[in-house]
């Protein structure tokens, strides 16, 4: 089993930037996708952007495509969320989850195939 610690969140200008980590522990990270998922005031956990247990797959939601890049360094047991050109309606709690069990394209999307999660970290964007 895997746990996940999420940081780098924090309070930042519209047209920021931030960068957020995802550290894992209690065994390696090699071999297992991760993604990153963000729920906002008052709205559903949505997906974000994940990347395959080799780096070389990554994955984004169209709101996010072109401002916010994910990458992985194995040997620091690490994934980061660079999020650049930062929105107001980027507010949410981001969470980092992990998992073993994706098989497709599709899987990477789902929040259902990720069983392991982190605490989240809060990021607000002011106008």
């Amino acid at each position: 089993q895997v746990q996940l610690v999420e940081s780098g969140g924090g309070l930042v200008q519209a047209g920021g930037s931030l960068r957020l980590s995802c550290v894992a522990s209690g065994r390696t990270f090699r071999g297992y996708a991760v993604g990153w998922f963000r729920q906002g005031p008052g709205k559903e956990r949505e997906f974000v952007a994940a990347i395959g247990w080799s780096g070389n797959n990554t994955y984004y939601a169209d709101s996010v495509r072109g401002r916010f890049t994910i990458s992985r360094d194995n040997a620091k047991n690490t994934v980061y969320l660079q999020m650049n050109s930062m929105k107001p309606e980027n507010t949410a709690v981001y969470y980092c989850a992990a998992s073993t069990l994706i098989y497709s394209s599709g899987g990477y999307y789902r929040e259902t195939k990720y069983p392991y999660w982190g605490q989240g970290t809060q990021v607000t964007v002011s106008s």
